[in-house]
């Protein structure tokens, strides 16, 4: 069997696994730190939204540590086969519960290149985005994130990953 090296590895191998403690853990770190930060008007935060489907996740662990009763979703759709394309918004959360955003906190686990954002964030402008992680070109988009990864790195979430068999960086033994 040939050995790989650093440079025959694909891009997707720089890769950065989130196991579910984990997630949970940095998913509730989030929460800590923006219940010191409020609304624009002040008060509490009347909802949360998570992009679906990764955000789901981290925006139902703010909403339990923050006891923010409110829960809903945008679907944003940008890839097609593995290919950035055109943003299609396949599903709005309440309209009369968003108006601008005011008072309403945008969860999602990953802001990449900040595109699914930038357009969330044209139509909430108000609004508060965070994120669990966040690579340097999309940290412009969200105001409250976690960990920052390089732009090069891929995150393995927990929901995307299967237990099974890997070989070891170095040798076969």
């Amino acid at each position: 069997m040939a050995r790989t090296t650093m440079t025959d590895r694909l891009p997707h191998e720089r890769g950065f696994h989130v196991s579910w403690d984990q997630l949970h853990r940095d998913a509730r770190a989030l929460a800590w730190r923006l219940q010191d930060t409020q609304p624009e008007g002040g008060g509490d935060w009347r909802a949360v939204v998570a992009i679906t489907r990764g955000g789901m996740v981290p925006a139902m662990i703010v909403a339990r540590e923050l006891d923010i009763r409110i829960v809903d979703t945008i679907s944003v759709k940008s890839y097609l086969k593995g290919e950035q394309g055109e943003m299609v918004v396949l599903k709005s959360p309440d309209a009369g519960l968003m108006g601008d955003g005011e008072g309403v906190l945008i969860v999602d686990d990953l802001v990449d290149s900040g595109r699914t954002l930038e357009l969330v964030r044209k139509l909430y402008p108000k609004a508060h985005f965070a994120t669990v992680y966040a690579k340097p070109k999309g940290q412009p988009m969200v105001q409250t994130y976690i960990t920052e990864v390089s732009q090069d790195t891929w995150i393995f979430f927990p929901w995307d990953l299967a237990l099974q068999y890997v070989e070891p960086y170095r040798g076969s033994d």
